[in-house]
């Protein structure tokens, strides 16, 4: 196979394609049925046209029996007058006249006969446009759902055009989620470890670390024994008033003792 005839198939094949692919059935159906109505209105003024023509005939094949009538009269009245020439000459022309007249029925039968074809034709060709209008609508109804339903369809699995870009759109979204967390994550590990710096300036090694520790462990303890000193205050006067009702008991006690004593 030459390199020509191989583009000239790869062509052809992709122009198919295209073609194929471009191609609404309803758009060709509404074609084919919009050439059938063509195709009728010609049958229907061909009809019209061999009528016309009928007609004609008809109204030439009563003005030459007019004619021969009045021919026929006129050749009587000559010989009632004594003028055989006349009455011959009229009864030749009216010979011619009937011949005429043969041949112009002769086209009106054939005039009749194509008219009845014709109009023949055109119901016939009627019936088969209104039953293929019928099924025109019925198959684009039904090639309408179909797209409709596969539409859906293809929606609901994911699968069309339209749905596939909206996936792809979450999963993008979703990819630079989690790129970005785990590269928070990742700084989060590295200031804390020292690998980087703080962006307030402070520093962040081992040592700071554990003076901040320390730092907040003394903080702890320093409020701890502020509380332990606010409860042992309000504690102690009671501890007091307890102590000094036992002594005076205790001396009341002790002074009989000393009256006792010479």
């Amino acid at each position: 196979m030459t390199l020509m005839k191989r583009m000239s198939m790869i062509f052809k094949a992709k122009a198919t394609k295209a073609i194929d692919r471009a191609e609404d059935p309803r758009e060709t159906l509404d074609y084919s049925y919009q050439k059938q109505l063509e195709l009728l209105q010609k049958v229907r003024r061909g009809v019209a046209d061999v009528a016309t023509s009928r007609k004609r005939v008809e109204l030439q094949v009563a003005q030459l029996q007019q004619q021969g009538e009045k021919l026929h009269g006129q050749a009587q009245k000559a010989l009632g007058a004594g003028r055989e020439d006349l009455a011959r000459e009229a009864l030749t022309r009216r010979a011619g006249l009937d011949q005429q007249l043969s041949d112009l029925q002769t086209q009106h039968a054939a005039l009749q006969g194509e008219e009845e074809k014709l109009t023949l034709a055109s119901q016939r060709l009627q019936a088969k446009v209104e039953s293929f209008r019928t099924r025109k609508e019925t198959i684009k109804a039904t090639y309408t759902a179909a797209e409709a339903q596969t539409r859906i369809n293809e929606a609901f699995s994911g699968i069309s055009e339209e749905m596939g870009d909206v996936g792809m759109a979450v999963q993008r979204a979703e990819d630079k989620t989690a790129q970005m967390q785990a590269r928070a994550g990742a700084v989060d590990e590295l200031i804390a470890s020292g690998a980087l710096e703080d962006a307030s300036g402070m520093p962040n090694d081992d040592i700071a670390r554990e003076l901040n520790a320390l730092s907040a462990g003394s903080d702890v303890e320093s409020e701890l024994a502020s509380m332990k000193a606010q409860l042992g205050a309000g504690e102690a006067p009671k501890e007091l008033e307890e102590t000094g009702s036992g002594s005076t008991e205790q001396q009341t006690q002790a002074e009989p003792q000393r009256e006792e004593r010479p």
